[in-house]
């Protein structure tokens, strides 16, 4: 028999919201957390574009000094969200009166797109301008991409296992993915799963620019994130982290936790196709969807929400709604749509974890959030847009699935299911 698994904490530091109440609450509001970047490096490297949504709180107002000194910026994201939704589930940890988790049944799952790139390139800048001797010794565990997973599982006591998905902007739901399978198999009764990402620094803004996949909107930065919309012209670059406690509904139940939602199924596909651009026939989104739809157990009926990938670049946009309208058909006039990067940018390899937080909120607090700046909704794409305001999703059980697609071909569907 299938174990059902259940999300029990939730966590989140994201550019609308340094907390998971915060985020939801801007979210349903549609407040746009672009803003032009004050840093002295967009004009030193004259850079093309000029704003990103950076986070509205920083890790170093959460974090002690030594634990800022020692993280890289992506792994400091990572560790904030991961203490609110451990906190969140009531979990407690090693050494606390009353704990009673079996540390080799707790496992961490947090996935990254890029990992420490502040790290790595300061540390470069370090090394050419003053020498091998001044290099830092941590520099290693600061910039390798399983940093977070690392530190994580160390802060928890986590000893069923420290996992890390790097599969670009999939990572976020492919790191539920991973826990899900854990605690299918029986690994573990507890996962914490989540991602971060922490790349609004001049490399990957410029290197994202010569790709010609940012919005170049410098004079509006809040309208620059337009998914769905017929004048769209690229993503907005963002950073934050998201993580979401998982375990057995047995395990739930046993220490009488709240239950947010159901994690029902999942999925993960590959296009083969291009290095950078989705398959515009959107096989392999297509069967990442039917597959999360089997995992779960779910009738396209029960499907009433997507919170979609919907990057807001001209080329992104078009595949995914062609993979829903090739799995769900005329069923995919009931289903109603946020694309919530209009709200926060692309979080890359967060982007999955936040976004999931956002729908198993969605479907606790049966209301999905707005999608921004949806002025001219681009005919090609006639989908069911949450715009202007939230929308009410009713009180029947219900399925609501998270998209996330990546460079490198990557495709992640998670399927939650209210409870």
């Amino acid at each position: 028999m299938t174990r059902r698994l259940v999300i029990t904490g939730l966590g989140a530091t994201t550019p609308i919201g340094g907390d998971v109440q915060t985020l939801w609450t801007n979210a349903l509001a549609g407040t746009p957390g672009a803003k032009t970047l004050e840093h002295d490096w967009v004009e030193k490297y004259q850079l093309p574009v000029t704003f990103a949504a950076e986070v509205s709180i920083e890790p170093a107002e959460v974090l002690s000094k030594p634990e800022t000194r020692r993280m890289d910026r992506s792994t400091q994201l990572g560790m904030v969200a991961a203490r609110q939704a451990w906190e969140d589930a009531g979990l407690g940890r090693p050494g606390d009166e009353g704990y009673n988790l079996d540390s080799e049944r707790v496992a961490v799952s947090f996935a990254t797109g890029i990992g420490g790139v502040w790290t790595l390139l300061d540390s470069w800048d370090t090394l050419r301008e003053r020498g091998p001797r001044r290099v830092m010794p941590m520099t290693v565990p600061m910039l390798m991409p399983n940093g977070a997973a690392g530190a994580i599982s160390l802060d928890l006591g986590a000893q069923g296992g420290a996992r890390t998905a790097v599969s670009a902007c999939a990572s976020g739901v492919e790191a539920l993915d991973v826990a899900l399978e854990m605690l299918r198999k029986g690994d573990a009764d507890v996962v914490l799963a989540g991602g971060t990402e922490a790349a609004i620094h001049p490399l990957p803004m410029a290197a994202f620019s010569s790709l010609q996949a940012l919005s170049k909107r410098n004079d509006d930065p809040a309208a620059a994130s337009r998914p769905y919309d017929r004048d769209r012209d690229g993503f907005v670059m963002g950073e934050g982290a998201g993580a979401l406690v998982v375990e057995t509904e047995e395990h739930a139940k046993a220490r009488g936790a709240t239950i947010y939602a159901e994690l029902a199924g999942s999925a993960i596909t590959s296009d083969a196709h291009h290095i950078t651009a989705p398959d515009p026939e959107a096989l392999g989104a297509s069967r990442a969807l039917r597959r999360a739809l089997d995992s779960a157990g779910a009738e396209l009926g029960e499907v009433t929400h997507v919170n979609a990938h919907a990057t807001s670049t001209p080329v992104g946009d078009k595949p995914e709604y062609a993979a829903l309208k090739a799995v769900f058909g005329d069923h995919l006039e009931n289903i109603c749509v946020s694309a919530t990067k209009s709200q926060t940018g692309h979080l890359l390899g967060a982007a999955g974890a936040v976004e999931s937080v956002l729908t198993v909120k969605a479907l606790h607090e049966r209301r999905a959030p707005v999608t921004i700046n949806l002025e001219h909704q681009d005919p090609e794409m006639p989908l069911d847009v949450v715009a202007g305001k939230p929308r009410e999703l009713g009180d029947r059980q219900q399925v609501a699935l998270c998209n996330s697609f990546g460079f490198g071909g990557h495709n992640a569907v998670a399927a939650f299911r209210s409870y």
